[in-house]
């Protein structure tokens, strides 16, 4: 049975998820646009889980000195990320605080996702297993200035796992090796699966899934989440994806 028929998901729906803007990139090969998303998931019990936590706040003070250290601007370029960009300034658009959070999940480690991991290092910090098996976090390239918190309570998943009713997150490797997808349920928008990069943007369907750890792996984990959604005739919210980004309700609003 598949874990969103179990029982524990279907208990209740979650109340709340508001997408996170945490910043605009533009990728050099060919010029695409890209909004930095995380999401913030309030239970139905009351818990607040923050799904990743975007760049290093030193990319909000001189982003293209930080690229350059990192050797990011062989990449890219930050198109716009200041303060209100991290966490903490998102947070703060629904009166919120990073001590208001109650759990981290980590979709993977890359630069764009990984940058406040130590922020939140006194939460239980939720990441796939074999993502938390990496020597450090990928960050990106060969650089790999974060550790992974020592001391940290890590929920290791390594396979589909209900975290509150309505929440439940599924491992999708192959854009990284521990890499997780999450399925939502939401009474009046319905099933909401938030892809991160396993599928970073509908075109990587038929271009293939250049860059990523294991490409078989990641059109697997692409197949499955499509076939999710279409059995429950959910809704995908993409990584990266240009076209979606300027159309999808960001904080302080969110779906229900």
């Amino acid at each position: 049975m598949s874990i969103l028929h179990s029982e524990a998901f279907l208990a209740a729906p979650a109340a709340r998820l508001t997408v996170l803007d945490f910043g605009l990139f533009q990728v050099h090969e060919n010029g695409r646009i890209i909004g930095i998303p995380g999401y913030l998931i309030e239970t139905a019990d009351g818990r607040r889980l923050l799904v990743d936590t975007g760049f290093p706040a030193h990319y909000a003070g001189d982003p293209a000195a930080a690229g350059r250290a990192d050797g990011l601007d062989t990449f890219g370029r930050v198109l716009r990320l200041t303060a209100e960009n991290l966490p903490a300034g998102q947070l703060a658009r629904l009166g919120l605080a990073p001590v208001d959070v109650d759990l981290l999940i980590l979709t993977h480690s890359d630069v764009d996702h990984v940058g406040g991991l130590t922020d939140f290092a006194a939460r239980p910090i939720v990441v796939g297993r074999a993502e938390r098996a990496l020597p450090r976090p990928r960050y990106f390239g060969e650089v790999t200035p974060i550790a992974w918190p020592a001391g940290a309570d890590y929920r290791l998943i390594d396979a589909d796992t209900v975290l509150a009713p309505g929440v439940a997150v599924l491992p999708t490797p192959g854009h990284s090796p521990g890499h997780l997808s999450l399925a939502v349920r939401l009474p009046q928008t319905g099933l909401v699966v938030l892809t991160g990069d396993a599928i970073s943007r509908p075109a990587e369907l038929e271009e293939g899934f250049g860059g990523a750890w294991d490409n078989a792996a990641a059109a697997a984990s692409a197949a499955r989440l499509l076939a999710i959604a279409r059995e429950a005739e959910g809704w995908l919210i993409y990584g990266h994806d240009p076209d979606q980004w300027g159309s999808l309700r960001k904080a302080p609003d969110g779906y229900v």
